[in-house]
């Protein structure tokens, strides 16, 4: 096998292919990267029985053939590499990378070893990337990150016709986020779990390519994303995701509008003296919020802003960094908070102006922490 292709071109192609890559490998083999070089283009591919992905590239093939290289050591030497054409030859379990006056030689793995990849399944509808991408950051916030609880380490994607609904949570918070897709089907109606890791990968990396295929299995054992010449594949999480839609109250008798960028700003700071496990208070009350953090002769922090309540006078507190979180997934000129009473949950959602609806396509519920008068 012969080829020589530029160096950005070929260190992008081999960083966001072993990303997939496993830190620790069931088997040797699976640390490596597949390479073909065939009919004027490059595939390369990486798979650890969880997640899979391939992408091609062109390449100026002078031998056809295929390779199995270590994956991360090929993506450090790629990064290293002076801007200029790579030439890369495998011959006898050796595989030789010339670029200017770089020399790199590198033992080749056995390219019989490597199970098969698994195939895409057939295309379940397409998304808008850069909406993807962006919904997909608003809810994995809320994804729990302890493995002990495998379930909540997941998003699930509800999709009914031509709406998307995303969903995840850690027990303290939960995200929803809904939007639009083009289904290949009308009367679709699925719903799978994956890995909200994964998934916020694949969005990110995807999402600027343009429209994201997506591909659910009849089994519904594996999810597909494919876009720009890339596409991923992963296992999905097996079991029962809890109903958790109706954490949502159906009734707010108390809401509250206040600019999120001021907002964003206020909690970072009196968040400084916020030791670990103390919240962040919010008073509100007609025309504004005070924030304060810190008690007894620890040191302490307040600030007060404007804001538009509706109902009565509510004094609630959060976890400074669910709170924060939560706060910078909104791109709206407004947050309303909306309250049912003090040690209920509350609603965050999108509003434009201080005395407008607000947007009901994202939401963030955030369990309050209790005060002592409560």
């Amino acid at each position: 096998m012969k080829f020589s292709v530029e160096r950005d071109v070929l260190a992008e192609a081999v960083t966001w292919t072993a990303r997939s890559l496993s830190p620790r490998p069931p088997v040797p083999v699976l640390s490596g990267l597949l390479i073909r070089a065939q009919d004027g283009a490059l595939s390369i591919a990486s798979f650890d029985y969880e997640i899979s992905a391939r992408l091609s590239i062109s390449a100026d093939v002078q031998e056809e053939g295929t390779t199995l290289v270590s994956g991360r050591l090929l993506a450090d030497i790629c990064r290293s590499l002076p801007s200029a054409p790579v030439e890369v030859q495998a011959d006898e379990g050796k595989v030789t990378l010339t670029c200017r006056s770089s020399r790199f030689n590198l033992a080749a793995m056995p390219v019989g070893d490597y199970p098969e990849l698994p195939a895409l399944p057939e295309l379940s509808g397409v998304v808008a990337g850069d909406e993807f991408a962006h919904a997909v950051a608003q809810v994995t916030i809320a994804a729990s990150k302890d493995d002990t609880l495998p379930i909540l380490t997941g998003v699930r994607v509800e999709i009914e016709g031509e709406k998307m609904t995303l969903l995840a949570t850690d027990r303290y918070r939960l995200a929803m986020r809904e939007l639009t897709w083009r289904p290949a089907a009308s009367d679709i109606s699925t719903a799978a779990l994956v890995k909200a890791r994964t998934l916020n990968d694949i969005a990110k990396t995807l999402g600027p390519s343009g429209d994201i295929n997506i591909a659910l299995s009849d089994s519904a054992e594996l999810v597909g994303f494919e876009s720009g010449g890339r596409r991923t594949t992963s296992l999905l999480i097996d079991g029962e995701y809890p109903k958790i839609r109706s954490l949502f109250p159906e009734h707010t008798p108390i809401t509250a509008a206040v600019r999120t960028s001021d907002l964003v700003e206020a909690v970072r700071r009196v968040s400084l003296v916020a030791e670990r496990n103390t919240p962040v208070r919010l008073a509100f009350t007609q025309g504004q919020v005070a924030l304060d953090a810190g008690t007894g002769e620890d040191a302490q922090a307040s600030e007060i802003l404007d804001a538009q309540l509706t109902g009565e006078d509510i004094t609630v507190a959060f976890n400074p960094t669910y709170l924060s979180e939560g706060l910078h997934a909104f791109d709206s000129e407004y947050v309303r908070f909306s309250f049912t009473a003090p040690p209920k949950p509350a609603v965050l959602s999108a509003q434009e102006t201080p005395d407008g609806d607000d947007e009901d396509d994202y939401k963030y519920l955030l369990m309050p922490v209790r005060l002592p008068s409560q």
